[in-house]
């Protein structure tokens, strides 16, 4: 299938309109090819995840965050320069999906939504006037109230993390939830605003922890978005499939671990 209408595709998913204005989404590096038969898609384009991807002989892979945000040298190791280095030697097409995907409850950003079986969509902070609908945190209803520990147990079952964060009281009974994939600590306040029972988000900071009324759960930036990326490898293997193109998901890695330490 031409690479052209593969991105044709992904931004049918995640359009470039609603993408943050500080952020790199889009075609990262253009490939050698026109004609693509395989396709990967993982959360990151981490030296591992890429050399998976060109083992399996991937011609493109689309990637939830991007290669960078601002420009890298090129003249240092890191990161950035041996991924840069595997893609570009194998001529294969590198695509991000960032911003542009959490915008979109409808598509695998609102996995979670889907998956509590919430209702009442609302977004906490749009980000578009002309599209209603678009913009970053979903908040919902859940089909009937649940005392916080079964809410604690139903979440535990969707989200693949073996611990979280909690900030602030949790409640006695959970009847809204809101959630942002990715780093939304700054939509705590927005949260409490909507009458959030619970928001679920990832990598919360002190601050914006010790200053919000907001009772929120950190369940981790990879959690949250590695399920949204394994979302989107689904939703292209429907559509590509037909036409011939290998779809496969790379799971990626959780760079934390927690460590109790012993105290005598």
């Amino acid at each position: 299938m031409h690479v052209a209408k593969i991105i044709s595709c992904i931004e049918r998913i995640a359009p470039l309109s609603g993408a943050a204005q500080w952020d790199n989404c889009g075609v990262q590096i253009a490939g050698l090819e026109d004609e693509v038969t395989r396709l990967v898609v993982t959360i990151d384009p981490s030296p591992e995840e890429v050399v998976a991807a060109l083992e399996w002989g991937a011609e493109m892979i689309v990637t939830h965050h991007p290669l960078y945000l601002e420009p890298k040298p090129l003249n240092k190791p890191s990161y950035f320069l041996d991924s840069t280095r595997a893609i570009m030697a194998t001529g294969t097409w590198l695509y991000s999906a960032h911003t542009s995907l959490d915008v979109r409850p409808e598509g695998p950003a609102g996995w979670l939504f889907r998956a509590m079986k919430l209702s009442e969509l609302t977004v906490l902070e749009p980000n578009t006037a002309s599209e209603p609908g678009v913009g970053y945190g979903f908040w919902g209803r859940l089909p009937a109230p649940l005392p916080w520990k079964d809410f604690a147990l139903r979440l535990g079952q969707h989200v693949n993390r073996d611990f979280w964060t909690l900030s602030g009281t949790p409640p006695t009974t959970v009847s809204t939830v809101a959630y942002c994939t990715g780093s939304g600590g700054s939509l705590m306040d927005a949260a409490h605003a909507a009458e959030t029972d619970v928001y679920i988000t990832g990598d919360l900071k002190y601050h914006q922890a010790l200053e919000s009324p907001q009772f929120t759960v950190d369940v981790g930036h990879f959690s949250l978005e590695d399920r949204m990326s394994s979302e989107l490898a689904d939703l292209l293997a429907d559509k590509l499939g037909p036409e011939g193109v290998k779809v496969r998901f790379l799971p990626g890695r959780e760079p934390f671990k927690a460590h109790l330490p012993i105290r005598i």
